[in-house]
């Protein structure tokens, strides 16, 4: 599987090495996908599960140049609910970075209107937003929000170049790309800049951390499974290869230390009312560092709730979980940016 500029398709290069062949990316024009598995049988056919804007993904046979959809599991589902439209972006950042970014309209869009806008940041950071089906971008885009979803610098997809743009130097250029994003669509008319709400889960949630501890435009959050206080997480979790290979050894690079982890050092700066989401038995990220957030922020006064799933891990198993966390985040998000032309759905999560 290739990943390349929001978009991933599968491939097949020699072992003899030359040029990669690309297969395919899901369709035609118009029907560009994102393919997140392939099989190949001893005949050379392939099939893949291939998702596209608002099509979760399905299973295609590849037939020649074309690929032929095996099967149709959520049709009932697609015929019952009304999605966003899903469009592609493109502005500079600073320094003049070109950034790219995916944009979910709500459903029933209309033209010269400003929405309230959620700014959905990928985790990893090495990942990407792309042209497959997004639940999550659907589900913030059928409340009501315009959705936009930035491959900040530290992004996969544009090259290794781009990926090390954040090489030691976290919360600085994702944090200028994403308000980069929201310039950009306050520009175009399409977001209002009165009614910003930011949030992600992992990287995801420690950039959201960075960006309201960097600016107080955006009135709510919800930081997901998100870290803060780097000396904090040296040693608690996963990624010490991480830490010592990239940013080194705590009593030997304080400063560094410090300078990235400014959202808990720095926690004053903070006016944005957050929600702090986490698995009790995250080892990726643990909980220590929503709890620290949290209180922080409960210190200064700032609105903030803490939710702990009992038994989760990094990423959420469990349905009425899941469930959970998306009624929390728009209940929250609703509570601050929503207004009466809000859909009635969104109102009554926000308690409206």
């Amino acid at each position: 599987l290739l990943e390349d500029d929001q978009v991933e398709a599968s491939a097949r290069v020699r072992p003899t090495g030359g040029a990669v062949e690309r297969i395919g990316y899901g369709g035609g024009p118009g029907q560009i996908g994102v393919t997140s598995a392939f099989a190949i049988n001893k005949d050379g056919r392939i099939a893949a599960v291939i998702g596209r804007p608002q099509q979760p993904g399905e299973v295609f046979a590849r037939d020649g140049s074309n690929w032929r959809p095996l099967s149709a599991h959520n049709r009932e589902l697609l015929d019952q609910v009304a999605l966003g439209a899903v469009e592609g972006i493109a502005f500079k950042s600073a320094g003049g970075a070109e950034i790219h970014a995916v944009v979910t309209k709500p459903p029933g869009f209309q033209t010269g209107r400003r929405y309230p806008t959620v700014v959905h940041i990928h985790g990893g950071p090495v990942g990407q937003d792309g042209f497959d089906f997004d639940s999550s971008a659907q589900v913030l885009a059928g409340a009501g929000y315009l959705v936009v979803q930035p491959n900040y610098r530290g992004s996969s997809g544009r090259g290794t170049a781009f990926a090390r743009a954040i090489y030691a130097d976290w919360g600085n250029l994702e944090v200028k790309d994403v308000l980069a994003a929201v310039d950009y669509l306050v520009a175009a008319g399409l977001t209002d800049p009165d009614r910003l709400g930011i949030g992600g889960w992992s990287y995801g949630g420690m950039t959201t951390n960075y960006t309201i501890a960097s600016d107080t435009r955006f009135k709510a959050a919800v930081s997901g499974a998100s870290v803060s206080n780097m000396i904090t997480a040296y040693g608690t979790d996963q990624y010490i290869r991480q830490y010592e290979g990239e940013v080194g050894l705590p009593w030997q690079e304080i400063d560094t230390y410090m300078k990235i982890s400014y959202p808990f050092f720095h926690a004053d700066r903070i006016k944005t009312p957050t929600l702090f989401l986490c698995g009790e038995k995250d080892f990726n990220v643990p909980l220590i560092h929503s709890e620290q957030m949290y209180q922080a922020l409960r210190s200064l006064g700032v609105p903030t709730q803490l939710v702990i799933y009992p038994g989760q891990y990094h990423g959420l198993s469990k349905p009425t979980y899941i469930r959970d966390r998306w009624e929390r985040a728009l209940a929250w998000l609703g509570r601050y940016l929503l207004d009466d032309e809000a859909p009635t759905a969104a109102k009554t999560a926000a308690g409206g």
